[in-house]
């Protein structure tokens, strides 16, 4: 954190509300806080970003995200698009929320292709989003609960979250949260974590039982193994389908990778019918189940069959309009 106080960008002002009642917020430089017109509720702006929560219980993705250097333009343009649907060249002009934003690599992605980006998250992963996207002056971010977010309801354009809702204690609830911020006509693309089979969620849940007690001191040495284990050819395409590591080409993502499997208290796994329905009791038509973005006969086999621990089920729709 730094040592004298960062003024928040006017910008963002405009934009939030207070998450527990809607009303438009101000700026009290003195106290260094967003505080409501009448001043009954305030909250801290700290390095010009504005905190309506701390860690809790995911303070584990405040140490990944801040840890970690895991940014790829290229790798990160190319699941963006295939885990949200959104070509590039459509978000020109569009307002964005990036729901869970983590170190910012999906919002800065959108923010490059030119659209205006809000992106929230629990942890103080922001911290790092905002060093990764201080060239984009579209770009903004908030501490906060996806569940109360401080933004105005239906005003965004696009609306997407990836890997993120399955690690509150209550999924849906945070899905139909989020869901009300997508204006009508409006895209949203929701991805989570895929249901495996039995024996691999009873082995991974069992061990995930363990591994998210652990402090991150005492967990990290098991990730850095994780990671010398997915650079390893064949035990990488094998025994990550027993007991989950990554096999990402680098070893400093797949370090990252596996423990953001490992670290987590909450982690729940859902089927397509499952979001799919989720969408539609929200008011979304025209849904699509996007693909994976991996390819080959055998990996395509794998994913229909719910064998690939970590994959992930991926759904995009829009929202009906009012008339």
């Amino acid at each position: 954190m730094s040592e004298e106080p960062v003024p928040i960008d006017p910008g963002l002002v405009a934009e939030i509300r207070s998450p527990v009642d809607g009303s438009t917020l101000v700026f009290n430089s003195e106290t260094v806080r967003v505080q409501s017109d009448g001043a009954a509720q305030s909250w801290q702006v700290i390095d010009g970003i504005p905190r309506f929560v701390t860690d809790e219980h995911l303070r584990s993705f405040g140490d990944q995200w801040t840890t970690y250097e895991v940014a790829h333009d290229d790798e990160d343009r190319a699941t963006f698009v295939a885990k949200t649907g959104m070509p590039l060249d459509q978000l020109q002009g569009l307002r964005v929320l990036d729901a869970g934003c983590g170190g910012g690599r999906y919002a800065r992605i959108c923010g490059e292709a030119g659209a205006t980006v809000i992106g929230a998250d629990h942890s103080r992963a922001v911290d790092k989003a905002t060093q990764l996207c201080a060239h984009l002056d579209d770009v903004r971010f908030v501490q906060a609960d996806l569940k109360h977010l401080p933004l105005e309801p239906a005003s965004f354009d696009f609306v997407f979250s990836i890997g993120v809702m399955h690690h509150d204690a209550d999924t849906r609830r945070v899905f139909d949260a989020v869901a009300k911020f997508v204006k009508p006509g409006g895209r949203y693309s929701v991805w989570l974590y895929r249901r495996n089979q039995w024996w691999q969620e009873v082995i991974n849940s069992s061990l995930r039982g363990i591994t998210s007690r652990l402090p991150s001191p005492l967990l990290k040495p098991f990730c850095h193994a994780g990671g010398l284990l997915g650079g390893i050819p064949i035990i990488n395409r094998t025994l990550n389908k027993i007991v989950n590591f990554s096999a990402h080409p680098s070893y400093e993502n797949r370090v990252c990778d596996t423990f953001d499997w490992w670290a987590p208290e909450y982690q729940y796994h859902h089927t397509v019918d499952e979001l799919s329905n989720w969408f539609h009791e929200a008011g979304f038509e025209d849904l699509q189940v996007l693909p994976p973005e991996k390819k080959g006969r055998t990996y395509n086999w794998a994913y229909e069959n719910d064998l690939l621990i970590g994959s992930g089920v991926n759904v995009t729709g829009v929202k009906c309009s009012d008339d």
